[in-house]
């Protein structure tokens, strides 16, 4: 449930540094940070098929089409917020020509509507409330059991493909969808640092790779699954694993400073490749960065100056050819929090920077 009067707060300020009258929000997990709901019938789409508008001092609108405009209300909106619903028909009007039609000015949206300004909800939604991290608790176990669920079960005959549409299957049932679902055997795995699914069989070990999304929030995990491994596997996934946690440390840290960033980060983490003996190994794959209403709010660069922000999600993923590790965290007042974690999975005890995690271990089947 969204936290309305939070979000009313941030809004405020929003309008009041800006000077600007409105701002509207009809990306989907943009639309999902502001009212808790969907506003999307084609899951692909950028922009959804609604616009909620914020106009100051409590007013709220949503401006859609005559198809969505009573379901929208009925089921999307949060029954707590007195939000009014506008709707064109739908062969007379696009909805950024709807907004203009209705909103003040100067306004911003997070989409393009003509004559007003651009606006990046990154920088509203990073932090995370209480009501947010409730649901992202909830959100990461689920994603954790339901992937580890279908872990379990692997066979070296397995393909890829199947299992995939496993670990699909065990999310929907929770009511979660998944944008990123890579699965990666031992011929593939190696090779590849995003292996979507094919139909290769399993083989020696499997990497899978998922992001998941449920009320706007997203969830990354990643696990490992060995049947007959590869001599390399356990050192490279264990210095994955520290990587990540270096990463984690030097994230808790840059928060805990008005000035602290990405590249802050990212300078860490090179370092700690450096230090496992894979110097160079972070050209081959992104790292991570930033998480919550994305898969990723900001993707950490060399140099990067986006802020690290406290009481707010994150995701890194670092790879060692053939291996990952990845869960998604919540960082704030000097701890890390692992949101991905089911209880259920072996771990192994890794140490870094002062910061000591249980990261998932590789299950032996």
């Amino acid at each position: 449930m969204v936290d309305i009067d939070e979000r009313e707060e941030r809004l405020e300020r929003f309008l009041a540094e800006e000077g600007y009258e409105a701002v509207w929000f009809a990306r989907p997990n943009a639309f999902a940070w502001l009212t808790g709901g969907d506003n999307w019938v084609d899951a692909s789409a950028d922009v959804g098929d609604a616009a909620a508008g914020y106009l100051g001092d409590g007013e709220w609108t949503v401006v859609t089409n005559n198809i969505e405009a009573g379901r929208i209300a009925a089921e999307e909106l949060p029954a707590e917020l007195s939000m009014s619903v506008a709707a064109d028909d739908w062969y007379e009007s696009s909805l950024a020509g709807s907004v203009a039609a209705r909103s003040p000015t100067p306004a911003a949206a997070d989409f393009d509507v003509p004559g007003l300004d651009s606006v990046d909800p990154t920088r509203l939604r990073l932090r995370l409330g209480q009501d947010d991290l409730a649901a992202y608790r909830d959100l990461g176990r689920e994603v954790a059991l339901a992937v580890e669920t279908v872990c379990r079960e692997l066979q070296p005959g397995d393909t890829e493909h199947e299992v995939a549409a496993g670990i699909r299957i065990s999310l929907a049932g929770r009511n979660i969808d998944a944008p990123v679902v890579l699965v990666g055997g031992s011929e593939r795995a190696p090779e590849y640092r995003h292996p979507t699914p094919t139909d290769a069989a399993l083989g020696e070990y499997a990497l899978v790779i998922v992001t998941a999304r449920r009320g706007g929030l997203h969830a990354s995990c990643t696990r490992t699954v060995a049947f007959d491994p590869p001599e390399w596997l356990q050192d490279r996934h264990r210095a994955a694993q520290r990587v990540e946690t270096r990463a984690l440390a030097a994230t808790r840290d840059a928060a805990g400073r008005d000035d602290g960033t990405a590249g802050d980060v990212f300078a860490a983490i090179r370092e700690a490749y450096a230090e496992e003996g894979h110097e160079g190994e972070w050209r081959e794959h992104h790292q991570g960065g930033a998480t919550g209403y994305a898969g990723r709010e900001w993707f950490a660069t060399p140099g990067s100056d986006a802020p690290v922000a406290n009481e707010a999600a994150y995701a890194w993923n670092p790879t060692v050819e053939g291996a990952k590790s990845e869960d998604t965290a919540y960082v704030a007042d000097d701890s890390v929090e692992v949101l991905t974690d089911s209880g259920q999975w072996p771990t192994d005890t890794v140490e870094v920077d002062g910061l000591t995690l249980q990261r998932p271990a590789i299950l032996q089947n």
